[in-house]
């Protein structure tokens, strides 16, 4: 069976494996990657899931991996956050998102005291801004528990912008970033 010109490989057996890797491991192959493998397969072959199969083989061959951790980026060690001494002094704070729009609201505004794990879901529009996101704070958690010392969020930009960096120097507290990156 053919399409376009490529001959249809079924499944079974190790044959769509050994195509993949006379596309991918030999030397005029070369160890391309993903897209370049995916590319000299399909010039000859097909079948279903043809990309989810040389995706997968790409990414657990021995090879690439042992070369690619030479390019990768080093990541740092955990550093732990210190442990509050009382409740609502640091508080940690995320948006859930694509979640379906309700009126005008289309995300939730998560903020955990860290030191009981007590959770506050605020409703909020789906592309809350800066401001909006402040506004809901101290209508949320200011009026009720104070003002906390330290808030941990993402590196969402948000919160790595201007406005949050003012209104903390502002309210003498503290915005500190999770660890953006750990494979």
């Amino acid at each position: 069976m053919t399409k376009e010109n490529c001959l249809y490989v079924p499944k079974g057996g190790d044959l769509r494996k050994s195509l993949i890797s006379e596309c991918h491991d030999t030397l005029w192959a070369g160890h391309q990657g993903e897209e370049r493998t995916y590319g000299l397969v399909q010039r000859a072959y097909f079948w279903p899931q043809m990309r989810d199969d040389v995706e997968t083989y790409v990414h657990t061959c021995l090879i690439c991996q042992q070369d690619k951790a030479d390019h990768q980026k080093k990541a740092d060690l955990l550093q732990p956050l210190p442990i509050p001494t009382r409740p609502w002094e640091s508080v940690s704070m995320d948006y859930i998102s694509g979640l379906p729009k309700v009126g005008d609201l289309g995300s939730i505004i998560v903020m955990v005291d860290r030191l009981s794990k007590y959770a506050t879901f605020i409703a909020a529009p789906k592309h809350v801004t800066s401001e909006g996101t402040a506004h809901l704070f101290f209508k949320h958690i200011v009026k009720y528990w104070g003002l906390p010392k330290d808030i941990v969020s993402d590196r969402d930009s948000r919160f790595t912008g201007i406005f949050w960096t003012e209104l903390f120097k502002i309210l003498e507290s503290k915005l500190s970033m999770s660890s953006s990156y750990h494979p």
